[in-house]
This record gives C-alpha cells, sequence and structure tokens, in this order.
C-alpha cells in the first residue's frame, strides 16, 4: 500500500497549513511559518510562476488525501470524463474515499490513521469488511467497525469520542453509540472545509 512516509511536518510547513495529527502546538508549522529550506525574508522570496501556483495546489490536495501522483491522476482523468465541473467531481472523488470517509465520521483523528484502520480490515462497508483505503462509497452505504475491532485501542476513539472530527458534513449521518455511519447523499464541494483551489489542479493536467 504505496503511502506517504517522509517527516510529518514537512507539508504542513510546505503548504502552510496543519496538516499533521500532531496536539496543538506541536507540529513544525506552528512554530516557524515559513517552507522547508525558506531561509530568506518574506520581502525577497521570488513570486512564484504559474506553472509553479499550479503545481503547489495539486501537490497540496495529494498530500492532504495522502494520494500518490498515479491515483491523482487517475482520478483526474476519471473526473474530467464526468458530468458536470471537472474540479467539483474530482473533489467528490476524492471525499468518497473510504479513508477519508472513516475519518469525517469520526472513527479516527487522522486521514493517516483512517487508512491504517481502513488497511488492517476493521471497517465493514453494509456488513462486508473492506480492507481498500480508495474504496469508494456510494449514496446509502453504511459504514460500520467489525465486531471483533471494537475490542481493539483503535476502537477507543470512538468510544471515548476522540476522533478530531466532531463537526459531521451533511453529507454523512452517525450513531457513535453504535459506532455506525451511513452515507446520506455524494459530497458537495460546499461540505469541503479544505482551501484547495480545483480549477489551478485543473489547468496544471490540462497544459500536459
Amino acid at each position: 500500500m504505496a503511502r506517504y512516509t517522509g517527516p510529518k511536518c514537512k507539508n504542513c510547513r510546505r503548504f502552510g497549513m496543519k496538516l499533521c495529527s500532531k496536539p496543538a502546538g506541536k507540529c513544525a508549522w506552528e512554530r516557524r511559518k515559513s517552507a522547508p529550506g525558506d531561509k530568506s525574508t518574506q520581502q525577497r522570496r521570488r513570486r512564484i510562476s504559474e506553472y509553479g501556483t499550479q503545481l503547489r495546489e495539486k501537490q497540496k490536495a495529494r498530500a492532504i488525501y495522502g494520494v500518490l501522483e498515479r491515483q491523482f491522476r487517475n482520478y483526474y482523468k476519471k473526473a474530467s470524463r464526468l458530468e458536470g465541473v471537472t474540479g467539483d467531481r474530482l473533489l467528490q472523488l476524492l471525499e468518497s474515499r473510504l479513508d477519508n470517509v472513516v475519518y469525517r465520521l469520526g472513527f479516527a483523528d487522522s486521514r493517516p490513521q483512517s487508512r491504517q484502520i481502513v488497511g488492517h480490515g476493521h471497517i465493514q462497508v453494509n456488513g462486508k469488511k473492506v480492507n481498500i483505503p480508495s474504496y469508494q462509497v456510494k449514496a446509502g452505504d453504511r459504514i460500520s467497525w467489525r465486531d471483533q475491532s471494537k475490542k481493539t485501542g483503535l476502537f477507543e476513539i470512538v468510544s471515548n469520542g476522540m476522533g478530531a472530527n466532531s463537526v459531521i458534513p451533511s453529507w454523512l449521518n452517525v450513531d457513535s453509540d453504535k459506532a455506525v455511519g451511513e452515507v446520506v447523499s455524494v459530497p458537495k464541494t460546499s461540505d469541503v472545509e479544505l482551501s484547495i483551489d480545483t480549477r489551478q489542479i485543473v489547468e496544471f493536467y490540462s497544459r500536459k
């Protein structure tokens, strides 16, 4: 299962936002709000080109959802074949990943942890075990913990209400007592709280 294994806070500093799951005050970006290796002052920093801006936005989206380049490009190609705005469809595909849904339901305190939970076979969809983080959920799907997995330490995140995502988006519904979530509808771009400029991503891939 390919994933980013580099320093947890490097991307936080690179993209100027907290992406890691470290407690408040522990993230390197909170202590030094500058890009890695950037020792220049704000006045001396070079202006980023149009291509650089587009690349940065694409890389930021990849870092947020933990997707490598080939898979991200495939998401873009699939989104471009769907009806509607390509950027909106791209976000829908990313938000509909099972590992993201597990995080958004509050079953994990970060997307990397939700990826681990899914990959280790703790989650089932409609009563069947699914251990593929990129699995695409659909409206009407029910996501729950396996009975055997409720005896693990990871389940304490749910039972103790420790999940970082305390505000559940409108396209999801969750019963925290039973640790069961449901996909009510397809995600909308208005439900994505992340600052991702999908127009820049579309323009990046369109120029290739």
